[in-house]
């Protein structure tokens, strides 16, 4: 089975073609980055009519590059939330028409369970059952995976998201959108300098919060000189604090379902210190640890087109209605 996939959740365009023997076959993307550069986030109008004028081009784009035509394509998968609910209804509309058109069966996905299966597209992939860590820009989530579509959620951020608190923190230190990317790269000159705290540590459960930290962060930039030493060691402080955090509430998780399998996703995922934390769970307790590769970590087609599949295989589809939730519980996801 060949599944075109298409993601436009929010500030990236994204399609794929997946087989359901053969694996990935093409895949693509177009970054509004520049667009959004200069108002230092997402806009979301800009987001939506970006989408309008680069998702055809990129489906035959793909098409080609799969040396496939449309006779070929026997499903399509779309992200159809959670994201901005104009940019869902960009991608939702053209599956929905071109599945209509093509008389073909389409099937809404979720984007983090996307995130949540893309290690899956690597040579070695992870066996069910295991614990994953979704970190991105608007979800920090811990799940209990026992197979496709069977979630247990475990704990989420109470507040911003990791992916947030890294883009909010970038502002305060005056570095360029996207925020993130540029932190990381700043806290590689830094020293360790500060103690920041590990929020939500300190008692039971696995729920996670990082609007203090952003407000601690604040404060200890507030007692310096702001000079660009400064900002490294705050921003190197900040990412030490996030990546702890995180390995701390992956750990416990492991113990609390008796796992030894982790799988960490989402675009906060290919973060390099994050990553290294993380990866210290081996040591620590045997597990393990399972990282889509970088560009699969950023929201992608791949991943949309892999889950779609998986769901087209089981008899799931949609009717012709164009389904697009911006708020969408994983809990809510029919199970396989």
């Amino acid at each position: 089975m060949y599944v075109l996939g298409i993601e436009t959740s929010c500030d990236e365009t994204a399609v794929a073609v997946y087989h359901s023997n053969r694996g990935l076959i093409a895949h693509t993307l177009h970054s509004q980055i520049p667009t959004h550069r200069e108002y230092g986030g997402v806009v979301p109008e800009l987001a939506s009519r970006d989408h309008i004028r680069k998702l055809v081009p990129l489906i035959k784009c793909v098409l080609a590059e799969a040396n496939l035509s449309a006779d070929s394509i026997n499903g399509i998968a779309y992200t159809a939330g959670p994201g901005l609910m104009g940019a869902l209804l960009v991608g939702a509309a053209a599956a929905r028409g071109l599945a209509w058109s093509w008389q073909i069966p389409a099937i809404a996905v979720h984007h983090m369970e996307g995130h949540l299966l893309a290690p899956m597209l690597e040579a070695e992939p992870p066996e069910f059952p295991f614990v994953a860590l979704l970190i991105s820009g608007g979800h920090t989530l811990l799940i209990e995976v026992e197979g496709i579509g069977r979630y247990r959620l475990l704990g989420e951020s109470l507040d911003d998201a990791a992916g947030e608190a890294f883009d909010k923190t970038a502002k305060m230190l005056g570095l360029a959108y996207p925020g993130g990317p540029k932190l990381a790269e700043l806290a590689t000159f830094g020293r360790e300098r500060f103690k920041f705290p590990r929020p939500m540590t300190d008692r039971p459960g696995l729920d996670f919060s990082f609007s203090g930290l952003k407000t601690f962060t604040l404060n200890a930039l507030a007692a310096t000189e702001q000079t660009q030493q400064d900002k490294a060691d705050i921003a190197y402080a900040f990412q030490q604090a996030v990546a702890d955090t995180l390995q701390i509430k992956c750990r416990r998780a492991l113990q609390q379902t008796g796992l030894k399998t982790l799988v960490v996703a989402g675009g906060v995922s290919a973060n390099q210190a994050i990553r290294a934390q993380l990866q210290t769970l081996t040591d620590r307790t045997g597990c393990r640890i399972y990282f889509p590769r970088p560009e699969f970590c950023t929201d992608n087609g791949a991943m949309i087109a892999y889950a779609g599949c998986q769901r087209l295989l089981a008899g799931q589809h949609q009717n012709l209605e164009i389904f697009a939730r911006p708020r969408w519980p994983m809990e809510e996801l029919l199970t396989i």
